[in-house]
């Protein structure tokens, strides 16, 4: 029987932080003409370091049946950091658009990297159901 943990690994996690990184570049985009507005950010190695550390999870999910998919808890191990701009705005904003712009791009290039990766896998296991 294939285990979905060994299919999926680590990419569960990791499109889930990329996409929460997503959603936090875009608002430092969004906000980058909002007065005192602080742009922040998180280490995304660090916080997929912490989503796939074996820790004791207050919330534990126990299968019933052997052909149950294993399910992972949503995990909330992201640290959000301000951002100390390189030159910072008169109005005390610190989105450096340039800077954004890039990591957004990098961040959206690495997601949609993931997708393929596991878009591949599935494909794979498809053909493997289909020849059997």
């Amino acid at each position: 029987m294939i285990s979905f943990d060994k299919v999926v690994g680590v990419h569960e996690n990791a499109l889930y932080l990329r996409n929460q990184r997503l959603k936090t570049l875009s608002d430092n985009l969004a906000n980058s003409d909002t007065p005192h507005y602080k742009a922040k950010d998180f280490n995304f190695n660090q916080a997929l370091k912490n989503a796939t550390s074996p820790v004791d999870r207050d919330i534990h999910l126990s299968r019933t049946n052997k052909r149950h998919i294993k399910l992972s808890v949503a995990f909330s191990g992201i640290d959000l950091k301000y951002r100390n701009p390189f030159q910072p705005a008169l109005d005390g904003n610190t989105v450096e658009l340039e800077v954004e712009q890039a990591k957004f791009a990098e961040n959206a290039m690495r997601y949609q990297a993931t997708l393929s990766f596991l878009g591949k896998k599935f494909s794979g296991i498809k053909n493997a159901f289909k020849d059997e």
